[in-house]
């Protein structure tokens, strides 16, 4: 087990059932960012991950 399934697992624990828009967890990631700017390039790596999650070139 990776050490960030714990975090993916109280995600899906505590917020599991709610719907969210990308907006929303779009803003999400940016305050992170703000709050913590060392994350930037992981955080944009796994935004242009799931923009690019359908495309079939990649």
């Amino acid at each position: 087990m990776y050490f960030t399934d714990r975090g993916i697992e109280e995600l899906a624990q505590r917020r599991g059932e709610e719907e969210v828009t990308l907006t929303w967890l779009a803003e999400r990631l940016r305050d992170f960012v703000d709050l913590h700017p060392e994350f930037e390039t992981p955080i944009e790596r796994f935004a242009t991950w799931l923009a690019r999650l359908d495309d079939e070139d990649e």
